[in-house]
Parts: structure tokens; sequence; C-alpha cells
């Protein structure tokens, strides 16, 4: 294997990782500074946060033509994050889980794995269904930060579904749109200039019989701390480093899928799906040895919804996705098989166990390696 080309990948996806953490902050601080709501910053900045690298290198991709790895990306970090990930923190230590976490969270990503896999049958994904899986998430991530923490009692996955197909989420954005505007005008409002008089130079101030002139002094209050030109300058610069490294890692797994003669759908599976949940992973490691082992379950479920409703919905928008014959027969119904080990083993005692764990990550491995031994 050429060794520049390796260099070229590591360096393209450190670029893309890297970049990805500092885009969000970045964003989100001028939002914060420019009076954007809270709810607009959680919607757009950090339900995406985590999922901008597979996004980034899923969209160049896709711009390649490369559906195959866009596919493998998305399902292969889904089963990546129930298998390596759930799994890791499981056999670190104990993961406690809740009933709500199964019928809420756990049936819509199961819900999300079956949609794609209908869609998958006719071996693409089409404009019309990418669009489906946007309205989908938009949906999720209203019905979420409105519907559930508004209401008391539980809620569970048939709210979602009656939430979704009775479109109450676009009532919902019309109303966060408007309420946005008029914070904006309010906050806006608050902005003002003060004046402060001051001796005009020059002016005989010995003279006290006389007024004296003066010249205002203008004081302009700003909404927020901090420098914004500071933060624009870390957003064009992590902008453009998430556009770099997803090219220079996306060209390189490409170019290394026709050197290994690797269908490209294998390489989005393993390098390209493993390679962009490196920080979701290293997360999991370091929540799970501090004692908080679900909050990696509780990611790996959000995460799965999103890579297919978000990711899939703008790769497939920007470009339709042909999908191969091993991801609609062999594949993704093992996607939907660990997705149901994941929720069986949530419902078993209400946590997963170190076994559990153990049997996820050879359930993965051993799957991996049949998939490569099959190509």
């Amino acid at each position: 294997m050429p060794a520049v080309n390796v260099i070229l990948l590591v360096a393209g996806l450190g670029l893309l990782v890297k970049g990805s953490d500092l885009f969000v902050m970045a964003s989100s601080s001028i939002a914060k500074k420019l009076g954007v709501s809270e709810f607009v910053i959680g919607l757009t900045l950090v339900s995406v946060g985590t999922s901008v690298p597979e996004l980034a290198s899923s969209l160049a991709a896709s711009f390649q033509e490369a559906s195959g790895i866009v596919i493998g990306n998305v399902v292969g970090s889904n089963i990546a994050n129930v298998g390596l990930i759930v799994g890791i923190a499981a056999l670190i230590s104990r993961v406690k889980t809740e009933e709500l976490m199964l019928k809420r969270d756990g049936y819509i990503m199961f819900f999300a794995s079956a949609v794609f896999y209908i869609f998958a049958l006719d071996f693409r994904i089409s404009r019309l269904e990418a669009s489906i899986f946007l309205l989908l998430y938009v949906a999720y991530v209203f019905f979420l930060l409105d519907k559930v923490q508004k209401h008391e009692e539980e809620i569970y996955f048939k709210d979602f579904l009656n939430y979704f197909f009775k479109f109450e989420y676009l009532f919902d954005l019309k109303a966060k749109i408007e309420t946005g505007i008029k914070g904006r005008i309010e906050i806006n409002s608050t902005c003002k200039k003060e004046e402060k008089a001051k001796p005009r130079e020059g002016t005989d101030i010995e003279n006290k019989g006389q007024e004296l002139e003066i010249e205002p002094e203008i004081e302009i209050k700003t909404c927020g701390n901090g420098s914004l030109y500071r933060d624009f300058i870390k957003l064009l610069a992590s902008g453009a480093a998430i556009i770099i490294g997803a090219r220079y890692f996306i060209d390189q797994s490409i170019f290394f899928a026709r050197l290994l003669e690797i269908p490209e759908t294998l390489i989005g599976m393993s390098l390209v799906a493993v390679g962009t949940s490196l920080p979701e992973l290293m997360v999991t490691v370091s929540a799970a040895r501090s004692g908080f082992a679900n909050i990696a379950l509780g990611n790996a479920i959000g995460s799965n919804i999103t890579n297919i409703f978000l990711i899939l919905g703008c790769a497939g928008l920007a470009y339709p996705l042909p999908i191969t014959e091993m991801v609609v027969y062999s594949i993704t119904p093992f996607m939907l098989l660990i997705s149901l080990m994941l929720l069986l083993f949530i419902w078993t005692g209400w946590e997963i166990k170190r076994f559990e764990g153990l049997f996820l990550i050879l359930v993965y491995t051993g799957f991996m390696l049949l998939v490569f031994h099959m190509s």
C-alpha cells in the first residue's frame, strides 16, 4: 500500500473529525451571540453535532457518485453502534435501561431501519424517499424537543407515528419560527445606542460664562460576549477542514477499495464507518469507565436514527443512491437482526449485562469477517 495514500487517509480523517468538533462549537457560539433561540440551536447544531463526520463524508461520497460508500457508511455505522459501541460499554460496565428507552427511542430506531429496508427493496434510494427521510428526521427532533418535554406523561412510539402522520411538526415549526422572529426583534430592541457628552477638542473651557460645545460620543452595546470575528474565523477554518478532510478521506477510501478490489460498500461499512465513529467510541469508553454507560446506549440509538433519517436524506437528495444486492439481501437484514438483539437485551432485566455486551461484540466481529470472506 502506498505510504502517501495512507498518510492522506489518516490526515483526511483527522481534519474531518477535529474540524467537525470545532465547527459545532463555533456555530453554537455565533448563534448564541446573535440571539438565536436555544431551541433552534438544539435543532440545527446540537442534534447534528455527533453526526457531522458521517454527514460530511456521506455528502462527499454522494457528490462523487460513490453510493456504495454512502450506504456502507450508514449501515455499517448503525451496526457498529450496536455491536461495537454498546457492546464495549456493556463489557466495561452494566448498562441500565428503562421501559421508555425501549418503547419510544428503541422502537423508533427499529422503525427507521425497517423503512430503509422497504425503500431499498427496489435497489435505490430516490430523491422522494430521501425527502421522506428528512421529514421523518424533522418530525423526530420536534417530537423530542417539543412534545416530549411539554408532557409529563410518558410518550411512546405510537405517539410519534400519530405526530408524524398528522403533520403536527409543521405547525410546531411554524410556531417556533414566529416565536424566534419575535424574540429576535425584542433582543435587537434592547441593544440601543447610548450617547455620552464630552467636550469638543479645541473648545475654550476657560471661559466659564459660555456654554461648552459638546460632541456626542457613541457607545454601542452589543448582545453577547466575546468576539464574533474570532468565532467566524473558527467557523471558516473548521468548515474548510471538514471539506478538505472529507474529500481526501473519501478519495483515499475509494483508492484502497479499487486497489484491493473490495466493493465500495464494504469499505464504507468498515473503514469509513469505524473511522467516523471513533469520537463516539472514545466518549463511550470514557463514559462507561465513569459509570455512565447508559450514555453510550442513548448515543447509539439516537445516532442510528440520525444516520438513516438525516444522512441518507441529505445524501439521497443530493444524488439518488443505487443499492447493491449484498446490502438488500444480507447487510440490511443483519442490521435489523442486531437491532432486535439490542431491544431484547434492553428488555431482559432492564439492563444490558456484560455477557450480552461480549455477545454483541462477537456477533459484530463474526459478521464483518463473514462479509469480507464472502466478498
